[in-house]
């Protein structure tokens, strides 16, 4: 038999009880057949009581923590006391032969190798064979009587005893694979649980980055304009003039505005991830907006063209008018913070290839080979990709900017 493996334990604890069962109720019923036996007198009944009391004994607090603990040394002492007090109470009382019924497998259950229970199977019945002929008077005819008997139960014994050996090498593999598969699964579910944690967060960090965090750009470059027009209003004088105070300001209730908004894109992230003027809006208006919005900011004129009726705008999926959304907000960002351009446009349109979006600018331009650097059109691509579309940005520099969306339609999605 293998040695054992650290998942056998639990596969032995669940099959002995039963070896457990059986083997005590064996000793209980040939220990009532002797006491009971008229062939037997006194003291040989007391002698065969006391050596099943031995092997109970024995198997209790030898046999039972080997089978466990798999320990050599407790497995050999207890089968050779077993061997030896079986056949002395065979010898007493030939009728309790049929313990080896329970016995014999024993041998294999305490084995860890094949050839250590053929032999040991040999001696018990070698050991039984030969106290069944003491007890029958060492008569040729009882010699000749027992021998084929003897010869069956070894056969019977051994090809039991491999037949067992197989069934717990197989339950150990059973048990080995089960573990493995288990722990397999295990890694799998956590593996995916990461990827998810890692994509949520991803999401998170493009809807701040398209929200949040360009509203607050927004705010510091107002108040750097507040700040600066109350500099220049107060120079020379101690009372602001009226332009000035006007101007400061309009400054002021715009980065209100500004503020109120980001409030509400937050309260829309803790909520679901629906931008919250698409939630009040049509994209067409929240894009008319967000133009006007960027004009008075940063004097830059914008223009939204439509390429495309105002009601197919507004029947569009709402995954893709945020996903349009967001990248027209990642433009004008990008041309807020880089481009120094004058004029922008952006240019709503429906294709045989789907639904798309188109910010150009005549700013400065860039490489865009150059631009792998940056988070925002790296966050842009995420995005679009997760809905199926693809991000084209042409640019050089001296010659503006042009980054166009294109996400396929529904139909073509679903086919």
């Amino acid at each position: 038999m293998k040695a054992s493996s650290r998942v056998e334990q639990p596969v032995w604890i669940r099959t002995l009880i039963g070896w457990h069962v059986v083997f005590y109720a064996l000793l209980v019923v040939v220990a009532i057949a002797a006491a009971t036996s008229s062939d037997l007198g006194s003291g040989k009944k007391l002698a065969y009581l006391v050596l099943l009391a031995v092997v109970a004994l024995a198997y209790w607090f030898v046999a039972m923590p080997a089978m466990v603990s798999r320990n050599v040394v407790l497995s050999n002492v207890y089968r050779l006391l077993m061997i030896a007090c079986i056949a002395g109470a065979i010898a007493i009382y030939t009728q309790s032969v049929f313990v080896l019924f329970i016995v014999s497998p024993q041998i294999w259950l305490l084995s860890r190798r094949t050839v250590d229970a053929i032999v040991l199977t040999l001696v018990l019945l070698t050991a039984v064979g030969t106290a069944q002929l003491w007890a029958a008077g060492w008569t040729t005819d009882a010699f000749w009587s027992i021998l084929p008997w003897m010869l069956i139960s070894l056969v019977v014994s051994s090809v039991m005893g491999i037949w067992i050996d197989r069934v717990i090498a197989q339950s150990q593999q059973r048990a080995d694979l089960i573990e493995e598969l288990e722990s397999t699964r295990d890694e799998l579910a956590a593996a995916h649980h990461s990827a998810g944690v890692m994509a949520e967060r991803e999401r998170m960090a493009r809807e701040i980055h398209d929200t949040l965090a360009q509203g607050m750009t927004s705010i510091v470059m107002l108040a750097q304009t507040a700040s600066a027009e109350l500099s220049r209003a107060q120079t020379g004088s101690t009372e602001l003039s009226r332009g000035g105070a006007d101007a400061v300001a309009g400054r002021l209730s715009a980065i209100e505005d500004t503020a109120r908004e980001n409030l509400a894109e937050a309260r829309a992230l803790v909520a679901a991830f629906t931008p919250v003027a698409l939630s009040e809006a049509t994209l067409t208006e929240v894009l008319r907006r967000q133009a006007e919005r960027f004009a008075a900011e940063t004097g830059v004129d914008v223009q939204v063209s439509l390429d495309m009726p105002d009601e197919e705008v507004a029947g569009l999926p709402q995954g893709q008018q945020v996903v349009l959304l967001r990248a027209a907000q990642e433009a004008l960002a990008n041309v807020r913070k880089h481009a120094g351009a004058t004029t922008v446009l952006i240019t709503l349109t429906m294709s045989a290839d789907g639904v798309g979006i188109s910010v150009s600018d005549d700013g400065t331009g860039f490489e865009p080979s150059a631009a792998g650097s940056g988070y925002g059109l790296a966050a842009m691509r995420g995005r679009v990709e997760e809905s199926g579309g693809s991000v084209q940005v042409e640019s050089a520099p001296g010659r503006g900017t042009r980054i166009q969306v294109l996400i396929p339609s529904t139909s073509q999605e679903n086919s």
